[in-house]
Protein backbone atom coordinates (compact mmCIF):
# COMPACT_ATOMS: atom_id res chain seq x y z
CA UNK A 1 0.00 0.00 0.00
CA UNK A 2 1.14 3.81 -1.00
CA UNK A 3 1.04 5.47 1.67
CA UNK A 4 3.40 8.00 4.25
CA UNK A 5 3.05 7.95 7.98
CA UNK A 6 4.10 10.57 9.77
CA UNK A 7 4.67 10.29 13.62
CA UNK A 8 6.88 12.92 16.17
CA UNK A 9 3.99 14.98 17.50
CA UNK A 10 3.70 16.02 21.03
CA UNK A 11 3.13 18.93 23.35
CA UNK A 12 6.20 20.63 24.47
CA UNK A 13 6.80 24.27 26.31
CA UNK A 14 8.34 27.12 24.21
CA UNK A 15 11.79 26.81 23.21
CA UNK A 16 11.47 22.76 22.89
CA UNK A 17 12.38 20.92 20.27
CA UNK A 18 10.26 17.88 18.15
CA UNK A 19 11.02 15.70 15.08
CA UNK A 20 8.54 14.46 13.06
CA UNK A 21 8.95 11.94 10.57
CA UNK A 22 7.55 10.98 8.16
CA UNK A 23 7.75 7.30 6.40
CA UNK A 24 6.72 6.69 3.22
CA UNK A 25 5.87 2.54 2.41
CA UNK A 26 5.04 1.44 -1.10
CA UNK A 27 7.47 3.22 -2.77
CA UNK A 28 11.08 4.63 -2.75
CA UNK A 29 12.05 8.02 -1.72
CA UNK A 30 15.05 7.62 -3.65
CA UNK A 31 13.26 7.89 -6.55
CA UNK A 32 13.33 11.46 -7.87
CA UNK A 33 11.33 13.05 -5.19
CA UNK A 34 9.49 16.41 -3.73
CA UNK A 35 8.67 16.43 -0.07
CA UNK A 36 6.36 19.46 1.62
CA UNK A 37 5.57 19.85 5.12
CA UNK A 38 2.25 21.55 5.89
CA UNK A 39 0.75 22.99 9.18
CA UNK A 40 -2.97 23.43 9.87
CA UNK A 41 -4.03 25.61 12.76
CA UNK A 42 -7.57 25.58 13.87
CA UNK A 43 -9.85 27.88 11.80
CA UNK A 44 -6.57 28.57 9.56
CA UNK A 45 -5.77 27.71 6.35
CA UNK A 46 -3.17 24.64 5.13
CA UNK A 47 0.19 26.47 4.94
CA UNK A 48 3.39 25.34 3.56
CA UNK A 49 5.90 25.06 6.11
CA UNK A 50 8.89 23.74 4.22
CA UNK A 51 10.04 21.43 1.36
CA UNK A 52 12.64 19.60 -0.43
CA UNK A 53 13.32 18.47 -3.87
CA UNK A 54 16.04 15.82 -5.51
CA UNK A 55 19.63 16.85 -5.75
CA UNK A 56 21.16 19.93 -5.77
CA UNK A 57 17.75 21.83 -5.24
CA UNK A 58 17.71 24.07 -2.16
CA UNK A 59 14.83 23.41 0.31
CA UNK A 60 12.54 26.01 1.46
CA UNK A 61 11.39 27.46 4.44
CA UNK A 62 8.22 30.10 5.08
CA UNK A 63 9.96 33.11 7.02
CA UNK A 64 8.26 32.29 10.11
CA UNK A 65 10.21 29.34 10.62
CA UNK A 66 13.52 29.34 8.73
CA UNK A 67 16.24 29.50 11.45
CA UNK A 68 14.63 27.21 13.34
CA UNK A 69 13.05 24.19 11.36
CA UNK A 70 15.09 21.64 9.22
CA UNK A 71 14.07 19.74 6.51
CA UNK A 72 15.84 16.23 5.49
CA UNK A 73 15.38 13.00 3.83
CA UNK A 74 17.00 9.77 4.80
CA UNK A 75 16.64 7.64 2.06
CA UNK A 76 18.14 4.47 3.84
CA UNK A 77 14.94 5.04 6.20
CA UNK A 78 12.87 5.88 3.36
CA UNK A 79 11.86 8.41 5.49
CA UNK A 80 11.76 12.26 5.43
CA UNK A 81 11.94 14.41 8.77
CA UNK A 82 11.27 18.00 9.84
CA UNK A 83 13.85 19.02 13.01
CA UNK A 84 12.04 21.97 14.79
CA UNK A 85 14.16 24.02 16.97
CA UNK A 86 12.89 27.29 19.70
CA UNK A 87 9.35 26.34 18.88
CA UNK A 88 6.64 28.85 19.93
CA UNK A 89 2.95 29.15 20.73
CA UNK A 90 2.19 30.09 16.91
CA UNK A 91 3.82 26.82 15.76
CA UNK A 92 0.78 25.06 17.33
CA UNK A 93 -0.73 22.74 14.49
CA UNK A 94 -1.70 19.64 12.73
CA UNK A 95 1.42 19.22 10.49
CA UNK A 96 1.40 16.69 7.29
CA UNK A 97 3.89 15.82 4.95
CA UNK A 98 3.12 15.15 1.49
CA UNK A 99 4.99 13.44 -1.98
CA UNK A 100 5.29 14.88 -5.75
CA UNK A 101 7.30 13.27 -8.13
CA UNK A 102 10.59 15.38 -9.03
CA UNK A 103 10.54 17.09 -11.75
CA UNK A 104 13.97 18.88 -11.83
CA UNK A 105 12.13 22.29 -10.30
CA UNK A 106 12.17 23.65 -7.01
CA UNK A 107 9.88 22.28 -4.66
CA UNK A 108 6.78 24.32 -3.83
CA UNK A 109 4.39 24.69 -0.97
CA UNK A 110 1.53 25.03 -3.02
CA UNK A 111 -0.81 22.20 -1.40
CA UNK A 112 -2.31 21.38 -4.75
CA UNK A 113 1.58 20.27 -6.23
CA UNK A 114 1.30 17.31 -3.97
CA UNK A 115 0.18 13.90 -5.40
CA UNK A 116 0.24 11.80 -1.79
CA UNK A 117 -0.63 13.02 1.74
CA UNK A 118 -0.02 11.55 5.23
CA UNK A 119 -2.67 11.64 8.03
CA UNK A 120 -1.08 14.21 9.87
CA UNK A 121 0.61 14.39 13.51
CA UNK A 122 -0.67 16.91 16.34
CA UNK A 123 2.22 19.32 17.31
CA UNK A 124 1.11 21.43 20.25
CA UNK A 125 3.37 24.24 22.01
CA UNK A 126 2.26 25.44 25.32
CA UNK A 127 3.99 26.28 28.86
Amino acid sequence: QVQLVESGGDMVQPGGSLKLSCTASGFSLERPTKIGWFRQAPGKEREGVSCIGAGALPARYRDSVRGRFSISVDTAKNTAVLQMNNLKPEDTAVYYCAWAPGDGLLCSHDARDYDLWGQGTQVTVSS
